[in-house]
């Protein structure tokens, strides 16, 4: 009886310190990057990380990404596992900010992650997309 008893609890005691091991490799930190696919050579594109807490405000992280053979590409670093979404613009006058006609209209090309493109400004729910244990690689288009 004394044996099982024994056994059992090594049993158990291995499943929690492999359970333990799962949770610390899963707190890495991993790396984001996006693609964007640019008409003009001018200017840059700025991209934004978010997350829900943040959308549509102030980023995480802003990245500026050079315009190369028609494309620009930034890869966020050392990002948490989590829920996050990007905002995007082609910045063609250089200015860092997403301009606006006096109606509201956008000026400047816009994207987010998972390409939603609405009326109006997007949603979170439309633009989220998880992080895990993964890089994560997107493409976004304007």
């Amino acid at each position: 009886m004394k044996t099982i008893i024994v056994t059992l609890s090594l049993a158990f005691t291995s499943l929690f310190l492999n359970a333990q091991t799962e949770v610390e490799t899963t707190s890495e930190t991993k790396s984001i990057t996006v693609t964007v696919p640019v008409q003009s050579e001018e200017g840059n594109v700025v991209f934004g990380l978010y997350d829900e807490t943040s959308f549509m405000k102030k980023p995480l992280v802003g990245l500026e990404g050079e315009i190369k053979d028609g494309k620009a590409t930034v890869t966020f670093e050392d990002i948490q596992p989590g829920t996050y979404a990007i905002l995007l613009f082609h910045d063609k006058n250089g200015n860092k900010q997403m301009d606006f006609e006096s109606n509201g209209m956008p000026t400047e090309p816009y994207g987010a992650s998972n390409n939603v493109m609405s009326m109006g400004p997007p949603l979170w729910s439309d633009t989220k997309f998880e992080v895990t244990n993964e890089p994560v690689k997107l493409e976004v288009r304007m």
